[in-house]
């Protein structure tokens, strides 16, 4: 197995479209703001089960503050426009939020149909504050208003998978975040991204030896 992607791979199934050194600085920067944002409070951060979970890793260790983190899992009713984002709720929070800072984790927002009920769901349990982070804005395919606080990055209209997001619960450990530009192609051969995890996380960047070294 080749550690380089293949070219034909790069250029016709996929593409890097926001890579680990920009994600991990991204989550830097977003973390110091919170941070600030949230200076005295001890908020709770909420992830949905199972693709915000990799983003709500780094984040909240990125947040120099006493936060906790809790987790929902969740499924639609047929489609998202269908049951205008209604969701049954397969694994419900362990913490009471009553009274509490609530801070939504998402991976991506698109439609918003079903993050905007979920934050209904959310308030009607009386916390604090409820907002949103999601690591990528969707914006173009957003159906109803939605306010999000804190965003990573805007996400053009293409498929993404990695840093969390699937193919076929597949590819969540990529570490970059790829623009699938041939959905039918990986589909047909779901293995063609399996030499991107070979290629594992790039060498640290050699350290600059003490002034006082001896040549």
């Amino acid at each position: 197995m080749s550690p380089l992607l293949p070219s034909r791979l790069v250029s016709d199934v996929v593409r890097v479209l926001f890579g680990r050194e920009d994600i991990r600085r991204r989550i830097e920067e977003l973390g110091r703001t919170i941070t600030g944002d949230y200076e005295g409070r001890a908020p709770v951060l909420i992830s949905v089960l199972k693709g915000g979970s990799v983003f709500l890793a780094d984040l909240f260790r990125q947040i120099r503050l006493p936060v906790s983190i809790d987790y929902m899992s969740i499924s639609r009713y047929g489609g998202a426009t269908e049951s205008m984002g209604r969701v049954r709720i397969l694994k419900d929070l362990d913490e009471d939020i009553g009274e509490r800072h609530v801070l939504i984790v998402e991976d991506i927002v698109d439609t918003g149909l079903t993050l905007s009920y979920l934050i209904s769901v959310l308030e009607s349990r009386h916390p604090a504050s409820v907002e949103v982070c999601a690591l990528l804005d969707k914006s173009a395919r957003r159906i109803t208003p939605l306010p999000l606080r804190y965003v990573g990055f805007d996400c053009p209209d293409v498929f993404v998978v990695g840093y969390g997001l699937d193919f076929q619960e597949r590819f969540r450990n990529v570490p970059d975040i790829l623009a699938v530009q041939d959905v039918a192609a990986l589909a047909a051969e779901p293995d063609l991204l399996t030499p991107y995890l070979a290629r594992g996380a790039p060498p640290p960047p050699p350290s600059d030896p003490p002034e006082d070294a001896e040549a």
